[in-house]
């Protein structure tokens, strides 16, 4: 992980491989980079003003050797129009930083961006999400079937220094609180992005096990056996026809008071979907490991957690199965009981993501909770409708969803309130069952949440669709570590109050 501190003394008599400074659109220079072009007798305003730098927020400018100036070189981040800046534009432009340290050829550098005031958020702010930005940049997944001869040499700067104005007050913790989020996005895109044969549900059970022995805290795997004790015959029946046999994991961190309540995640844990016998057309279908991604995801909100002594509790569920198809497959038209009692037709058997979530809601109901939040790459749908900017979001109580969506607001980790209203609850209407699993074309993302809603009566409870944020296509392929930014602030909020 990267070693981030802070900065002390004027950013020009700094010894360092890389300094990073701001500016705006039309050669207009924050107050780093105004001592900057001092030192180098207005060297960097004449190449602004020449329009070196773009005005788009983000783009770049990497300048080398400049006289009156120590550093060895000079990257000029551009933070768009001064009276449109943004946290969003801080963001952009902290992000562009990131890349090109991870980039660069020299192994240490100083940022000034966290001394650009942005509107409506405090310095803790600006260095935590700095911190976060500048470390998970750094990010790089050692894939397991590389050869390593044929990987890059190692660049990147390792040591960072965050430059701001006096003696700030709980810097050091606005700093460890980056790091330790960027830490668990690194966790969970390092889970996303192993292929299925590796991550598998045993996997996550090892991997849950090596997190509780790392930080002390305790873990329960329940087995095939033990789930089917408990009725979860929902659940069950999606992994039936695998070699991998099914895993209920849960995670007790305890940080808080005993008789505090605690929150409970539950994270959708298909370590990969064929669909099963409504088997998934073949395009893209390697990308169905990244099924997994909300089970990554509270991995790694636990991990941020428990590296910060958060004095709170909180369980984290993971409902493992892979979906594959077989002769004991369950076929369209079964019907199945889950742990509530409930019976459900099985209609299509690639909607498998909300039957072992359903019997993981329930399970829940044992640690009483303060609340439950599920996640999970659950639909299309949520893709069509929201793409991959914002994930769904659906709950039974206002209150929560606030949290949760100011918690996106403030990381980046972007969610939008969905409809939950019962008026879509007819569409799971079943012949044969209590409800079916899937409630046809429209609104597939809503009648998704409203089945999984059916489960969630004993407690406040909110449900995260990532399917269109938690993984990109294309050249970048891979999992973006998304949304435990959004869970890890929501985590902190409610430890801080």
């Amino acid at each position: 992980m990267m070693d981030i501190t802070l900065a002390k003394g004027s950013p020009e008599t700094l010894r360092t491989g890389l300094l990073v400074v701001g500016a705006f659109a039309h050669g207009e220079l924050t107050p780093a980079a105004k001592q900057i072009d001092t030192a180098t007798d207005g060297r960097l305003s004449v190449l602004l003003k020449r329009g070196e730098l773009e005005a788009k927020a983000g783009s770049i400018l990497l300048l080398q050797e400049i006289p009156g100036l120590v550093a060895e070189r000079l990257l000029v981040v551009s933070l768009g129009k001064k009276e449109e800046f943004s946290e969003k534009a801080y963001r952009e432009a902290v992000a562009a930083a990131a890349k090109a340290l991870a980039a660069s050829a020299t192994t240490a550098a100083v940022v000034t961006l966290t001394d650009i005031d942005v509107p409506d958020r405090s310095l803790d702010w600006r260095l935590q999400t700095a911190s976060r930005f500048l470390a998970d940049g750094a990010y790089n997944f050692d894939a397991p079937g590389k050869r390593r001869e044929s990987k890059k040499t190692e660049r990147g700067v390792e040591n960072v220094s965050l430059s701001v104005s006096g003696e700030p007050k709980d810097a050091e913790a606005a700093i460890n609180r980056g790091l330790a989020i960027a830490e668990g996005m690194a966790l969970a895109k390092d889970l996303g992005n192993l292929p299925g044969n590796v991550c598998n549900p045993s996997y996550f059970a090892e991997t849950a096990q090596k997190l509780g022995q790392e930080f002390g805290f305790d873990v329960d795997v329940l087995e095939r056996e033990d789930m089917e004790k408990l009725g979860m015959g929902a659940f069950l029946s999606v992994g039936r026809a695998s070699y991998s046999p099914c895993k209920m994991i849960a995670m007790h961190y305890k940080g808080g008071g005993a008789d505090d309540k605690p929150i409970v995640l539950v994270g959708k844990g298909i370590t990969f979907d064929t669909g099963g016998i409504s088997l998934k057309p073949g395009a893209n279908l390697d990308e169905m490991k990244f099924d997994m991604s909300g089970a990554g995801s509270v991995f790694g909100a636990i991990k941020t957690v428990a590296r910060l002594k958060l004095p709170i509790n909180v369980v984290g569920l993971v409902p493992a199965a892979e979906n594959m198809p077989g002769g004991n497959a369950s076929r369209p038209g079964d019907v199945v009981t889950s742990m509530s009692g409930q019976t459900i037709e099985i209609l299509n058997t690639d909607a498998e993501g909300r039957l072992i979530l359903c019997d993981a809601l329930t399970y829940a109901e044992r640690f009483d909770p303060a609340c439950v939040v599920d996640i999970a790459t659950l639909t299309g749908a949520c893709v069509i409708a929201l793409g991959a900017h914002a994930s769904g979001l659906y709950a039974n109580d206002d209150e929560l969803a606030a949290e949760l969506l100011a918690s996106g607001t403030s990381t980046g980790d972007r969610a939008w309130q969905m409809p939950l209203w019962d008026d879509y609850q007819s569409q799971l209407k079943s012949n044969f069952a209590d409800m079916s699993n899937l409630g046809g074309q429209p609104a597939g993302s809503v009648t998704a949440a409203c089945f999984l809603s059916r489960f969630t009566k004993a407690y406040k409870w909110a449900h995260l669709d990532i399917a269109g944020t938690a993984s990109v296509s294309g050249d970048a392929k891979g999992s973006t570590g998304r949304p435990v930014p959004l869970l890890t602030d929501f985590l902190i909020s409610r430890a801080a109050r």
